[in-house]
């Protein structure tokens, strides 16, 4: 049996409750402090993103800084190896480490300048030690003042075997060409006149795999072959008029077996030979548009 007492005291406690939180949120609104607010942002001209192709080395013979010694100026290296253009987890949970990391979503965080759900990754997977350091040098970016964004983005869709495509959904993040022209259109209405330009993936071989000579020409992990994913991009690439280098056609020699050493250290990432013919085929095209106009 319920006691007139026993509601009186039922009521108090709703009541208390209900003033705490009250008193919290008016304490919270006062005390707190934007992370973002008070700190100077950093202005850089060119900014690189993408997986492991361009991220995972991260010293003098990287990608970027081979990039920037050719070029003269920084490049800021905002590539984080294993991420993905687009997103992989159809259950759709937004803590999904590798869709927060996925160039969707950090489009999406660049144009807010709120990069809070990356800022709340802590990956265990091996080899991602650099990221957090990264993600916070890359908030601090006013990506306003950035002219040129490069993103080679590609492998890891592939060895994921993301769809290429959704006939009914141009725009469905979670395929490789939706997230694709999600991620332009997103830069595009918030910076009108950055450059993008895309990277394609290069040929990969698989040498420490079972299979005899698997090669990305052969190697269908469910989403179709990796050269469907580079005409893909290219395809979009041209539809939405954004530039595109093609490091996978007629760049690495793979006539023989054996190739996979001469530019990569394992048949995927890239060697400090690998690295270098990247940065100054992205160079070359950069010097030949500047002799253009």
């Amino acid at each position: 049996m319920v006691t007139t007492n026993s509601k009186k005291w039922n009521k108090s406690i709703i009541i208390y409750g209900i003033a705490a939180l009250l008193l919290f949120g008016v304490l919270f609104a006062a005390t707190y402090h934007d992370r973002r607010s008070g700190q100077e942002k950093t202005t850089v001209r060119i900014v690189m993103m993408g997986d492991s192709i361009l991220g995972e080395c991260r010293d003098e013979s990287s990608v970027s800084a081979r990039l920037a010694q050719l070029l003269g100026e920084p490049v800021f290296n905002g590539a984080l190896g294993g991420t993905c253009m687009g997103r992989t987890d159809t259950e759709m949970r937004l803590a999904y480490t590798k869709d927060c990391l996925s160039m969707q979503a950090f489009s999406q965080s660049i144009v807010t300048g709120d990069f809070g759900i990356q800022q709340t990754v802590r990956s265990r997977e091996a080899a991602t030690g650099y990221f957090e350091e990264t993600i916070n040098e890359m908030e601090q970016i006013d990506f306003a003042s950035v002219e040129l964004l490069i993103i080679g983005h590609g492998i890891n869709d592939y060895h994921a075997g993301t769809p290429i495509y959704n006939g009914e959904d141009p725009y469905d993040a979670y395929t490789f060409t939706g997230a694709l022209r999600s991620t332009i259109k997103t830069l595009r209405d918030k910076y009108p006149d950055m450059r993008i330009l895309l990277l394609t993936s290069p040929y990969s071989w698989y040498p420490y795999n079972d299979a005899y000579e698997l090669t990305c020409e052969n190697y269908n992990l469910g989403g179709g072959l990796l050269e469907d994913y580079v005409n893909a991009e290219i395809g979009v690439a041209e539809s939405m008029g954004v530039e595109v280098i093609d490091l996978y056609h007629d760049f690495y020699p793979h006539e023989q077996w054996s190739d996979w050493e001469i530019y990569t250290r394992d048949g995927l990432h890239p060697n400090e030979e690998g690295r270098k013919l990247i940065a100054e085929k992205i160079y070359e095209y950069l010097s030949a548009d500047e002799a253009e106009d």
